[in-house]
């Protein structure tokens, strides 16, 4: 099942890269402690494991936004109107998404203080 959703989520990514135009050459994913993913200069793209868990629609928020920094390296204006021409309201997945991680690390530090 785990793997199913991995691979149904790396061509979601290969989707939004071929709709941006842009290349990657590598879609890894794995645990991550402080963001969602990231990207290097290289093409390589890395996704927390807990995106797996998330509905499309954030899924979605989580890849444009990376796909973007391949050719936007900042939050800028160029950046947010390219992130409001593909995904309309994006700001409502970015609060979800905040309130979402917040709630994580949250549960993750009564656990670790349990331990």
């Amino acid at each position: 099942m785990k793997q199913n959703k991995k691979e149904q989520f790396k061509g979601r990514v290969r989707d939004w890269a071929e709709k941006l135009e842009i290349e990657i050459h590598i879609i890894a994913i794995r645990p991550m402690k402080r963001k969602w993913a990231s990207c290097s200069t290289s093409g390589i793209l890395t996704f927390d494991t807990n995106v797996l868990d998330l509905n499309p629609e954030l899924q979605d928020y989580i890849v444009v936004h990376e796909l973007l920094h391949f050719k936007i390296p900042n939050h800028g204006k160029l950046w947010k109107c390219l992130m409001r021409a593909h995904l309309g309201d994006y700001e409502k997945q970015e609060d979800e998404l905040k309130e979402i991680f917040t709630a994580w690390k949250m549960a993750a530090a009564q656990v670790s203080n349990e331990a």
